[in-house]
């Protein structure tokens, strides 16, 4: 896609953000899942610079998710628990760095499957993992710090490979690990994912397709305010379409998705 033709795509681009931002709402996301199989196929930008696009829109979303949620979980509570941020950091900052590395180095029809597969992933922990109770930590001491240094180290590639913020893997393991609660653990993993994002997109800036986001300013201008607009609709939405309804409906797009992104291969 040129700038020539980013003008025509304005008004699907705006649309196209805004329901994925309402959807990835409607579940405590920020729809980045979502919104990359549509830069693939709808939009058809090439695997890398579809995730280059898609990591620079999650930066907008996520830093305009933080104060959207500061009514709700304040910015002191979240400082508060430092510890598990800069834990989970330790291991995210380096993951990120090099799965962004890595991903430049992909071949066009490796990633599209790799994407695929993530996808495929993405979709179980949608059915299995968005629900999880918030209770004791499964482990405690060093061993707990071992576990967040490895299980960032994971999501910080994961987040590089897909341009995604992580908070699907970031929540679960707030909560299972850290025995953090299910909000609490929202807002940790903005501020997790934030610096993560900011560390993968430093690495794709050295990588010559890094050059898509000038040459289509107006489109992520355009899809990112629709994507911003989408999620807080979307979080004010919460609750009416129950999960046993929602998350299976979503599970089932990125399943179809992923197929038709490993055919594009």
């Amino acid at each position: 896609m040129t700038t020539q033709d980013a003008p025509r795509h304005a008004v699907s681009a705006f649309g196209g953000g805004a329901v994925i931002g309402a959807l990835g709402g409607l579940i405590g996301l920020g729809g980045a899942e979502f919104r990359l199989p549509l830069l693939i196929g709808l939009f058809r930008f090439g695997a890398l610079e579809a995730v280059i696009l898609n990591k620079a829109m999650s930066l907008v979303v996520v830093a305009a998710a933080l104060p959207f949620r500061a009514q709700t979980v304040p910015f002191a509570e979240v400082a508060a628990h430092w510890p598990i941020i800069l834990n989970l950091l330790a291991g995210s900052l380096v993951g990120a760095w090099f799965g962004a590395g890595w991903v430049t180095r992909l071949r066009s029809e490796t990633l599209h499957r790799v994407i695929a597969v993530m996808l495929v992933a993405i979709a179980g922990m949608l059915l299995l993992g968005h629900d999880t109770q918030a209770g004791a930590a499964l482990v405690a001491g060093p061993a707990r710090i071992i576990a967040g240094v490895v299980a960032g180290f994971g999501i910080g590639v994961v987040a590089a490979l897909l341009g995604v913020a992580g908070g699907e893997l970031l929540i679960p393991t707030l909560v299972l690990l850290f025995g953090a609660d299910i909000k609490l653990a929202g807002s940790l993993s903005l501020a997790v994912s934030l610096p993560t994002m900011l560390v993968g997109f430093a690495r794709y800036s050295q990588d010559r397709s890094f050059a898509v986001l000038g040459r289509n300013r107006l489109f992520l201008l355009t899809m990112a305010a629709g994507s911003v607009i989408g999620t807080f609709i979307g979080g004010q939405l919460l609750g009416l379409v129950p999960g046993a309804v929602l998350l299976p409906v979503l599970a089932c797009i990125l399943l179809i998705s992923s197929v038709k992104i490993w055919r594009h291969a």
